[in-house]
């Protein structure tokens, strides 16, 4: 009898406890829970990790070692598993040479269908690859940019040299270069650079015939600054130093290649056309209106190839990405936008009996979007497959053959298995996201009064049309629209424009050594209390990465054993049994804890237990963000997407002491929706302290709690751009826009706005 459920026994991963669940198989099932709640360890680090594993068993040794590694789950008992296949949010990696484009192949079949039809012939599909010796522009070696000195950056007007008007590493005063300026007897060393003349200044940037023109000639062979640093810089072979890196990060920038104008082709491959465009045109259209052009191509030749490449641009217009260009970076993209982009390989495929594993699908998407996504899921197990989805937004979950709760709390307080069955027993459940999905935030009628205002003035970045809005400071702004809409855009041109701490989608830059604590920066305050209160011993004893480390596992607490071949395994220390510490060290208490013993504490028991004010101050603002119930030493490595933001945020928060302006790209990610109360609460807190908040958001949750709203759309890409709304969001009513009418529908489960 075919096993119809992957049935998991006493799972144990993580914080689950002990879960007993049958997962219905060839259904689309919606996991969900608080955050923390621990259904992340069911379904990736239980479910999807046995899979992986047993998949990758099948294999030689030799093939194992290139696959991607899965841990096994702790689970007395797993069966009924199919391999599986994992799309996350995580940003599509890639360098800089990676685009839309080639990420999806779509430019494989474009540069072979130029490679066949172009006039004038130039030759093979390599010929029109950016990345190959044959096709790329020889002056930027096929990245479309080059690095360019910012000059702006090179001076401060208010300076005089002998002040430190040069901001270049060895040009101010002392340093190496400053006597090739200041003691030529040709500028004046003690005059703030602002009242210098403008040929003066032009002569001391550029020196050449500027230099030659002023009164007090310079000496022969005389350099300008941006020639002289150029030459050290930019124009040298050689293995740069650390410092050298570090001046050309803070004193350039990227600039368009003048030779292929961002192109990235070489000469040939820019002149070929086909339907009259050359394939560096076609690159930067939208994916709706090339497609269009794709069609008109009736040359039975390359039917193959045509086919294909409609297959694939019909993909991604149908998951919502049909305002995006082939020639994007994959770099610029979001979470969301990459996460819909690993999709596109999945639509038609011949596969069945698969196991998808999805991450929250409906991040960064507006309601008129989410349909689209959950046809999608739709799909992919109407073909034969089960679809595990963790999500959040009520539009899914009604959509669920199934539903799973994993809860009730964070923590140690949930891990089990609190609710399984339809979406109409879940609102009448009780548990934590029934109740929630009964409540309705109102909107704020009583918005807070601004200090005054930010202007961004004619932004033209990306799709923005020369927009010019007023952000007023001391409240909570929202920036709001469909998908593609210049929200991102506006925030980049907030913090060009004006100071401003951005807090965005990237992942938290961890290592196996990273915690809550370290990232944040109270692992000092942490040693310093040890050093204290055991005789003044040294600090550093205190850290797992100096000299109180064990010296069998350097204090990482687990032995890896390189088996060559052979997939490595990794046991707790047997020296120090995973304590990570000398018994030197472990002797030192504070308050009866061990420095290995605070490592286990929560951060909610930490505040109570450890007498340092810095310490609370720390823990309290990570305690501020919902994040209490984690483990002081616990692995960054270990926590879900929304648990690292509001890491993030936390650390922030810390560090922000005069009126700061924050821009915050969707913070509610991975948020379940009786944590949005704690981040509104955090931002109110932000608000209150006389600091700025601007959040690019799709929850109407928080949109509703703006204190100012700002709306851009229509639509996505070049048919956005533009300002619709700007005001309190109680005004916003009968315009018939896809953000007032998500706002005014009146079910709670109509989802997201974005």
């Amino acid at each position: 009898m075919t096993q119809r459920a992957i049935a998991l026994r006493r799972a144990r991963t993580n914080n689950l406890a002990d879960v007993d669940v049958d997962v219905p198989r060839n259904r689309l099932v919606v996991f969900v829970g608080v955050s923390g709640s621990g259904k992340s360890s069911l379904v990736y680090d239980t479910i999807a990790a046995e899979a992986g594993y047993q998949l990758n068993e099948t294999f030689p040794p030799f093939a194992r070692n290139r696959l991607p590694k899965w841990s096994r789950p702790d689970v007395e008992h797993v069966e009924g598993l199919t391999p599986v296949i994992v799309i996350d949010q995580r940003r599509i990696g890639g360098n800089a040479r990676s685009t839309v484009g080639t990420v999806t192949d779509a430019w494989t079949f474009l540069r072979l269908l130029f490679s066949r039809l172009s006039r004038p012939h130039v030759g093979e599909s390599s010929h029109f690859s950016f990345n190959e010796p044959a096709g790329m522009c020889p002056a930027c070696s096929g990245l479309g940019e080059v690095v360019v000195s910012a000059v702006d950056r090179f001076l401060d007007l208010d300076k005089s040299l002998a002040g430190g008007a040069i901001r270049l590493p060895g040009f101010g005063n002392g340093g190496y270069w400053y006597s090739q300026y200041a003691d030529i007897g040709t500028f004046d060393a003690g005059t703030p650079l602002r009242e210098w003349s403008p040929s003066e200044r032009e002569a001391l940037l550029y020196g050449g015939g500027a230099a030659a023109e002023l009164g007090r000639r310079p000496p022969k062979g005389y350099e300008g600054v941006v020639e002289r640093f150029e030459r050290i810089h930019l124009h040298t072979s050689d293995n740069l130093s650390e410092r050298k890196q570090e001046a050309i990060r803070r004193f350039t920038r990227a600039a368009t290649c003048s030779e292929c104008a961002g192109d990235r082709l070489n000469d040939a491959a820019r002149t070929a056309t086909v339907l009259g465009r050359t394939i560096g045109e076609m690159s930067r259209l939208e994916i709706t209106e090339l497609l269009g052009l794709v069609e008109e191509i009736r040359s039975p030749r390359v039917a193959p190839v045509v086919a294909a490449l409609t297959s694939r641009l019909e993909a991604m217009i149908t998951i919502g990405l049909g305002y995006l260009t082939l020639a994007r970076a994959t770099t610029t993209l979001s979470g969301g936008e990459s996460q819909r982009i690993k999709t596109v390989k999945h639509l038609g495929s011949s596969l069945t009996e698969m196991t998808y594993v999805v991450d929250e699908p409906t991040v960064g998407l507006h309601p008129t979007d989410v349909d689209s996504m959950i046809k999608l899921l739709e799909q992919l197990r109407d073909s034969g497959n089960s679809v595990l989805v963790v999500e959040h937004d009520p539009a899914v979950m009604a959509h669920a053959d199934e539903i799973i709760e994993i809860g009730p709390a964070a923590g140690a307080g949930g891990g089990r298995l609190v609710f399984q069955g339809t979406f109409a027993r879940l609102r009448d459940s009780g548990t934590p996201t029934g109740r929630a999905l009964g409540r309705r935030r109102p909107v704020k009628l009583d918005p807070r009064a601004a200090t005054g205002g930010i202007t961004v003035a004619d932004a033209r970045r990306n799709n923005l049309q020369h927009v010019t809005v007023r952000i007023p400071t001391g409240v909570m702004t929202v920036l709001t629209g469909v998908a593609g809409s210049g929200k991102s855009s506006l925030a980049d041109e907030l913090a060009a424009q004006h100071e401003a701490t951005v807090i965005d989608q990237r992942p938290v830059s961890t290592n196996r050594r990273s915690t809550p604590v370290t990232y944040t920066g109270i692992a000092p305050a942490v040693r310093k209390l040890f050093a204290r209160h055991n005789n003044h011993v040294s600090a550093g004893l205190f850290s797992a990465n100096s000299a109180g480390a064990c010296p069998d596992c350097k204090g990482l607490g687990v032995v890896h054993t390189d088996l060559a071949f052979m997939d490595g395994q990794e046991i707790v220390c047997e020296t120090c049994r995973g304590r990570r510490f000398t018994p030197e060290v472990l002797a030192h208490t504070v308050n009866g804890l061990s420095i290995a013993d605070v490592g286990d504490l929560t951060i909610d028991q930490a505040v109570a237990r450890l007498p340092d004010d810095d310490i609370s101050r720390g823990l309290h603002q990570l305690a501020a963000v919902g994040l209490g119930y984690l483990r002081l030493g616990q692995s960054l490595s270990t926590l879900s997407g929304g648990e690292c933001q509001r890491v993030k945020i936390a650390k922030e928060l810390r560090e922000a002491e005069l009126p700061t302006t924050y821009v915050l790209d969707e913070p509610t990610t991975g948020l379940h929706m009786n944590d949005i109360d704690t981040l509104v609460d955090v931002f109110d807190r932000l608000v209150e302290q006389g600091h700025t908040v601007v959040v690019i958001e799709h929850n109407l949750d928080v949109v509703r709690q703006a204190d100012w709203l700002i709306d851009l759309g229509p639509g996505p890409g070049k048919h956005g751009g533009t300002v619709l709304f700007e005001g309190h969001v109680a005004d916003y009513t009968h315009r018939a826009t896809p953000t007032c009418q998500a706002l005014t529908r009146t079910d709670p489960g109509a989802g997201k706005a974005r």
